[in-house]
This record gives structure tokens, sequence and C-alpha cells, in this order.
């Protein structure tokens, strides 16, 4: 038996291979309790995945929303921030300005003093400024005063103030303005 070799052997050879094999498998293999059971755990985490999933995608969208609501909160305060400080900053520019500008004024009020007389300007223009206000103060006045003497005494200043006289049924007299004079025909 040296170079042949018998099929016999060959294929008890064979036979337990696939014997080995097959209890290999079955040692590997589930039995049906075990594939449903298999089956049911597989399932089970699936529907615990897709869960899982849809919460993850709530969160993640909660704290995006979240993150925008920060972000648009920190750009008003910044916004804010940076208006406040400009408005500081030319509050600031104006007081320098208004205090210089005040400075500036006290100088030229007296230099003014010192070139114009000093007190004698002053008492001047307080003349002047009496002497304006007491002359608008007469003409006011004296409107008032000559529509009042009008009233009180018609029959001597109706025909200066140039109006006329004009007899009632009774015999009284009353003074008269003519606003708009009575035309004449033409030829007359």
């Amino acid at each position: 038996m040296s170079g042949s070799t018998d099929p016999f052997l060959v294929l008890v050879d064979d036979i337990g291979a696939l014997r080995r094999q097959i209890e290999n498998l079955q040692r590997t293999s589930l039995d049906r309790d075990e594939a449903e059971h298999l089956n049911a755990t597989i399932a089970q985490s699936l529907d615990n995945m897709a869960q899982t999933g849809k919460r993850l995608e709530q969160r993640l969208e909660g704290q995006l929303q979240l993150a925008t609501a920060k972000t648009n909160r920190a750009a008003i305060e910044a916004a804010q921030d940076a208006a406040r400080a400009a408005i500081r900053e030319s509050h600031a520019e104006i007081l320098q300005t208004a205090k210089s500008l005040s400075q500036a004024a006290g100088e030229a009020r007296r230099e003014a003093w010192r070139w114009f007389g000093g007190f004698w300007v002053w008492l001047a223009s307080i003349g002047a400024a009496g002497a304006l206000i007491g002359a608008l103060a007469v003409f006011w006045l004296q409107g008032r005063a000559d529509a009042k003497a009008f009233g009180q005494h018609p029959r001597i200043y109706c025909l200066t103030a140039g109006g006329a006289f004009a007899d009632q049924r009774d015999g009284s007299r009353y003074c008269i303005f003519m606003v708009s004079p009575p035309t004449q025909p033409a030829g007359e």
C-alpha cells in the first residue's frame, strides 16, 4: 500500500472531517429559542438606537437654539456696550469743548472789558438797554392810551382821528369812520 490509497479510507477520512464540521457548526449555531431571543434583542437594540437618534437630534437642536440665543444676547450686549462707550466718549469731548469755549469767552470778555473801558461800557450798555425798553413801553402804552382817551372823549378826538359825526333820530350823535368811501360816478 505504498502508493495507493484505499478509497474506503478516503471516504472514512472525509466522513470524519464532515462529522467534525457538523459538530463544530452545532456548537456555534443557535437553536430556535436562542435565535428568537437574539432576534428580539437585536430588534430592541435597533428601536433603542432609533429613539436615541431622535433624542440626540432634539438635544442637538435645543443646544443649537441655546447657542444662537446666547450669541444674539452677546451681540446685543456688545453693541450696547459699544454705543455706551461711544456716547461717553462723545459726551466727554463735548464737555471738554464747552469748557474750552467757556474759557475762551471769559478771556474775550476780560479783554473787551480792558480795551473798552470796563465800567463805563457796562454803564452805557445798561443805559441803552433801559432807553430801548422805555421807548418800547411808551409805544406800546401810547396806542392803548389813545384808544382809551378816544373812548372817554369821542367829541374831542372824532374829527382829528379821521371820523365824521352822524345824527340819530333821537337827536344823539355818534362818530363814524368810513372803511371804504362810496364811489362817485364818473363825470361828477
